[in-house]
């Protein structure tokens, strides 16, 4: 009699873990022959697992990552300029605990993005927080919040998450407000997070991108010298998927 009065506590408790699996326990078989401690371990193991899930589903929302993409999906026969010891040992996601970053160049169509965004989905699954935006929504949306007055409370929303992804970083050349803002951004995460940054540029032509010599040391100096480097090179992978369909529906 006692058992359904539980299940509604533990709801309303917000243990939905445990009240799914004592509801579990409760029509199986057989499971009163488990010692009381081993029947409680299973409810406690249920709820640490549900909140794990829940915790890492609101993570992966808040990322707004471009793409589902995951290191373990990384097909190493197709020679792009990979290094697998350098992907295994970025999976481990100590860059991320050590505060360092990630530049990744190549042409366009090679899977920049789609790499950027899976190192955020493993930081995601480590227990870090990761944010996906392109370069020029962002100084976009950085212009408007000095209009509307929540400029501080952006750059502080951009401080804290663990990875930053920059994507398409030189589509086009800074102007003096750009520039300002990038190095405000990037100042207030050096040494504290990490950022990845996509583009289609050798990192030897950021420079003259960002325009300003001055405030252009200062960007890559916050940016580059921290860094891990990877340049992929190939065919787009878009092409060949378009070759492969095209092959598939000739046949």
């Amino acid at each position: 009699m006692l058992k359904h009065p539980t299940l509604d506590k533990l709801q309303t408790l917000k243990f939905t873990g445990m009240a799914a699996a004592l509801a579990d326990q409760m029509v199986t078989p057989d499971i009163d022959d488990l010692a009381f401690e081993e029947r409680l371990g299973l409810l406690v193991d249920r709820e640490i697992t549900e909140r794990e899930n829940r915790r890492l589903s609101n993570r992966l929302r808040r990322a707004r990552l471009r793409h589902v993409a995951a290191l373990e999906d990384i097909d190493y026969r197709n020679p792009r300029g990979l290094d697998k010891g350098l992907i295994q040992s970025l999976a481990a996601c100590q860059w991320v605990k050590e505060h360092l970053n990630v530049l990744i160049t190549g042409p366009t169509g090679v899977g920049k993005t789609w790499l950027a965004c899976a190192l955020a989905h493993k930081a995601c699954r480590e227990g870090y927080t990761a944010q996906y935006i392109r370069l020029t929504r962002l100084l976009r949306e950085l212009m408007i919040a000095k209009g509307d007055g929540s400029y501080p409370k952006l750059l502080a929303n951009l401080a804290k998450v663990d990875v930053l992804i920059l994507d398409d970083w030189g589509l086009m050349k800074l102007n003096a407000e750009n520039r300002r803002d990038l190095l405000e951004v990037l100042e207030d995460r050096h040494g504290r997070c990490s950022t990845v940054a996509t583009s289609q540029l050798p990192i030897e032509e950021w420079h003259g991108v960002i325009g300003d010599a001055t405030l252009a040391d200062a960007i890559l100096d916050r940016l580059v010298h921290n860094a891990y480097k990877i340049n992929l090179r190939g065919e787009s992978m878009r092409k060949r998927q378009a070759k492969l369909t095209d092959t598939t529906a000739s046949e």
